[in-house]
């Protein structure tokens, strides 16, 4: 695959359909590797007119770790001190543009899933001018009151790094199952894949870890946001343990004019059931857009 140089790293990326399109940018999240967009989604959203671009955020993937850099203190993060913070979500945001500087792309339409909504929100609020269009997925303000995690998910999502491959692959298909949707359940042998897809192809916890301390230390948007007039739709699940779906509904109330769309029985996941209707939502909004 094609990797781009963007603020001194290089990222990893793919695209789908025509570059005559107007150019769809997919932000993912938290220690997820652009294959969570899943090619079938992403044919889905080509098909709808798009020039698909899904890419590996910095420290994930195959894009550029920085190793280099010393581990954040999470408990110092979460208290106020944020020196030990290598980056904030703004950086994060500033790849993407860089991406679609490196692609020629102008202005693209954006979505993000998760901590990639929080991105492509953190992109509307430092370069607007850049976005047809803003698609906030599964996501939330950095407002502590709203999205909290169930103590469940919360513990699965801090669990230490797995010492083997095998039981990397058992822990994703139980991380998997815990954030799934109830009521749009996958098949183990799908999990299973996924799970050894995502470490055969790039295991780096440490990279995650200081993802993790960038949404920690760039806080709450609410207020910025509230500037925010790029055309923008949110999309949540109403079963998503991981970032409860006040957060979704916090992002749509902060946004002027922005559209709301949940999902009953989605958990804190694109399920394959569900990837028409979410596909369909997305692209009847950035054509409206």
């Amino acid at each position: 695959m094609p990797r781009a140089r963007v603020n001194g790293l290089e990222l990893e990326y793919d695209t789908f359909g025509s570059p005559a399109d107007p150019p769809l940018v997919l932000v993912m999240g938290l220690g997820a590797q652009m294959v969570t967009w899943e090619i079938g989604f992403c044919d889905l959203l080509a098909e709808g007119g798009f020039h698909v671009v899904r890419f590996d955020n910095r420290d994930i993937g195959l894009s550029s770790y920085l190793d280099d850099l010393p581990a954040p203190d999470l408990a110092a993060l979460a208290s106020g001190d944020l020196t030990s913070a290598p980056y904030l979500l703004s950086d994060l945001a500033a790849d993407v543009t860089g991406l679609f500087d490196a692609l020629g792309f102008g202005r693209a339409h954006v979505v993000g899933a998760s901590m990639g909504g929080m991105i492509v929100q953190q992109l509307a609020i430092d370069a607007p001018e850049r976005l047809l269009s803003l698609t906030s997925i599964m996501s939330t303000t950095g407002d502590p009151s709203v999205g909290h995690p169930e103590p469940a998910a919360l513990a699965g999502l801090t669990r230490p790094p797995a010492a083997t491959r095998e039981q990397a692959i058992e822990d994703g298909v139980a991380w998997f199952k815990l954030v799934g949707s109830p009521e749009h359940p996958s098949d183990d042998e799908f999990l299973r894949m996924k799970a050894a897809r995502n470490y055969d192809r790039a295991n780096h916890p440490a990279g995650g870890l200081r993802q993790a301390a960038a949404v920690v230390a760039s806080g709450d948007r609410t207020a910025k946001l509230r500037d925010v007039h790029v055309p923008t739709l949110v999309i949540h699940g109403e079963s998503d343990p991981l970032i409860d779906v006040s957060g979704g509904k916090a992002t749509a109330e902060a946004i002027p004019d922005a559209g709301l769309v949940l999902f009953p029985g989605m958990g804190h996941e694109l399920p394959r059931q569900l990837w028409p209707a979410i596909a369909e939502t997305i692209i009847t909004h950035a054509h409206k857009a």
